[in-house]
């Protein structure tokens, strides 16, 4: 029983950060019909910053001073920066394809992700990276399970961050717009929305939750390296396919139920096959279920 209730608890941990990731490809569907493949990348970017942040905040001090202060600093100022990258990806590789066939901007998704792959390994190395030794690794016994803070902490922080982002969507006078944007861009441009403004906004919520995602992962695991998005962002893909594409509480759900499996998998049958779950489960619902568990984007799913 402590067995399976640690490996729950490290698919919760996994889960939350597939579906922080998902969050950003279901919304850039939702809207555009585009899937972002350059979204993982974001993912890695974040956990970059987040090493040379915290070796920042380690070096001048502020993290002897307060280490809850130095990540909350870490995720943030991460979350900013990988939201102008996101924002900058939009206005240069999409926007000026959103009329082209549909093949184009998608090819131009490849391209991005590649570019930003082989900007991180020319100007960080092709290594791995390793996080400042500044977190100690402390557990704490949950029915008879040992948990670690970390992963509570990640854990709470996606669920925090996730509910933000609903409220954002729902109750904001931004997110009614990305609600009209998603039904129909045409009337909602004749409807006095901006719709340039909230395909930019849409790019900077979801890089900004990669980036959240990149920067838990990295501390939580210790090491990076420039091609841990792409792996990621295929996972949270299948998470987000597994929810429903552009179904948002689909995400979620995808992003927890995929890590859930994928930890039950590894830890009762093949541990080396860990990353072969995430695509068998996207093979079995694309031909059980292709809309998902919760159904593809509707109007009022949004």
């Amino acid at each position: 029983m402590e067995l399976f209730l640690e490996q729950i608890i490290n698919g919760l941990t996994v889960g939350a950060v597939y579906a922080l990731i998902a969050l950003g490809y279901t919304m850039v569907y939702g809207i555009l019909e585009l899937i972002n493949f350059a979204h993982g990348e974001i993912y890695m970017l974040g956990a970059y910053l987040g090493i040379i942040l915290l070796g920042v905040l380690t070096a001048t001090g502020v993290t002897a001073m307060s280490l809850p202060l130095s990540i909350i600093i870490t995720i943030i100022a991460a979350g900013i920066i990988c939201a102008a990258y996101g924002a900058t990806m939009e206005k240069i590789a999409y926007r000026p394809l959103r009329d082209a066939p549909r093949l184009a901007p998608l090819i131009s998704a490849m391209g991005m992700s590649i570019f930003l792959q082989n900007y991180v390994m020319l100007t960080q190395g092709p290594n791995d990276k390793v996080y400042p030794q500044t977190i100690p690794v402390t557990t704490f016994t949950f029915m008879g399970a040992d948990v670690t803070y970390i992963q509570l902490f990640i854990i709470a922080a996606s669920v925090l961050l996730m509910a933000a982002l609903h409220f954002f969507i729902m109750k904001t006078k931004m997110g009614k717009a990305m609600r009209a944007t998603a039904l129909d861009k045409k009337a909602a441009g004749l409807m006095g929305i901006n719709i340039d403004s909230v395909i930019s906004v849409t790019f900077i919520l979801g890089s900004f939750l990669a980036a959240v995602a990149g920067v838990m992962v990295g501390i939580y695991y210790g090491v990076v390296n420039f091609y841990i998005g792409y792996l990621a962002g295929m996972k949270a893909f299948t998470a987000a396919v597994l929810g429903g594409i552009g179904n948002i509480p689909g995400a979620m759900l995808g992003g927890f139920v995929l890590g859930i499996l994928e930890s039950l998998g590894a830890g009762y049958l093949w541990p080396e096959y860990k990353d072969a779950f995430a695509f068998l489960v996207l093979v079995l619902i694309l031909i059980i279920r292709p809309q998902g568990l919760l159904g593809e984007r509707m109007p009022d799913k949004v």
